[in-house]
């Protein structure tokens, strides 16, 4: 119990100093803000769901006493509930029912377990990336018009600080900028949240805490109401206001789901290619430069989700089955 309190206080600490970290201005800190859940959900993977929870709950209270309750409520919200939950959802499986042998008698070995599904954890992350994204925008306004404006006015702030002279061609892409803002803000906090739970996994199995086994990423599956959901988002787009910006968030946030599903397809797919590492790293480089091809990987997963491309193409390169014996 005292190990667990201290593990919790040194996640907490950790995550808090990081999140507080963006106030100093410092390029660094931009990544230091974004890696915030990390300590605290290695501490729900690696000694349980509560040692996070308590964590973030002191971490919280800290940045509430030093920088006002708005601050802290905003620590709990953006970073110890996603990386609370979504550790707990790492950890959380069942054992399947025991099979019996020829003669009716249970196997005498521990019934295998089945693990919360990695699709159903990518949707709780664009959940939580949505949320934290319309959190963020409800700071500014709660009004369409407000909330556009008030970006409006601090992204030509931010410019005209930097190029007095910049004139009609930086107010056309600070328009842009704003339209595609809220959908761009939802993105990148569903990647970060993505990167910093595979981290979190990789540091508690590296050191052997892990209490589940590595999951085949490349069989990940999408819950199928998921696109039923991505295509109501996309819809309520077009109604405009402040719902059409909130199904913008929403939208981006479950598109991804579909682009890391693509990506599973696409290892998938590249099991028997002999040069396949260069394959996915030349995929993995350009989208990572170019950014626009990873409309190609929501593609692929949609159509993933639609036609099953996983399981027609493991269908084809499965071995015959044996003939019978006398």
């Amino acid at each position: 119990m005292i190990m667990s309190l201290l593990i919790a206080g040194a996640a907490g600490s950790a995550s808090a100093l990081m999140f507080a970290s963006i106030v100093s201005g410092a390029l660094i800190s931009l990544l230091l803000f974004y890696l915030a859940p990390l300590p605290l959900m290695v501490a729900a993977m690696g000694w349980g769901p509560t040692s996070a929870a308590i964590g973030g709950v002191m971490a919280g209270a800290g940045l509430g006493s030093i920088f006002g309750i708005p601050y802290g409520a905003a620590f709990v919200l953006t970073v110890a509930l996603p990386a609370w939950w979504l550790g707990h959802l790492a950890l959380l499986g069942r054992p399947l029912p025991a099979t019996s042998g020829g003669d009716g008698a249970a196997i005498a070995t521990p019934p295998p377990i089945e693990w919360y599904p990695l699709g159903r954890i990518l949707v709780w992350v664009a959940c939580f990336a949505a949320l934290t994204t319309t959190a963020a925008l409800l700071t500014l306004g709660t009004d369409a018009p407000t909330i556009t404006g008030t970006l409006r006015r601090g992204l030509l702030h931010i410019i005209n600080a930097q190029d007095a002279a910049a004139g009609d061609r930086a107010t056309e892409v600070v328009d842009a900028f704003v339209i595609i803002a809220p959908a761009a803000a939802a993105t990148i906090a569903m990647m970060t949240l993505t990167l910093n739970l595979w981290l979190a996994a990789k540091v508690t199995a590296t050191s052997g805490r892990l209490r589940r086994p590595w999951p085949d990423m490349k069989t990940t599956m999408l819950p199928p109401m998921t696109l039923v959901a991505t295509m109501v988002a996309l819809a309520l787009c077009f109604t405009g206001g402040l719902a059409a910006i909130l199904a913008q968030i929403a939208a981006a946030s479950l598109m991804m789901t579909y682009a890391l599903a693509g990506f599973a397809v696409l290892h998938t797919i590249t099991l028997t290619l002999r040069s396949r590492a260069l394959w996915l790293s030349c995929v993995y480089a350009v989208v990572l430069v170019f950014l626009w091809p990873v409309i190609a990987m929501i593609g692929i997963g949609i159509a993933d989700a639609l036609f099953g491309l996983r399981q027609r193409y493991l269908q084809r390169r499965m071995p015959p089955p044996l003939a019978p014996t006398s």
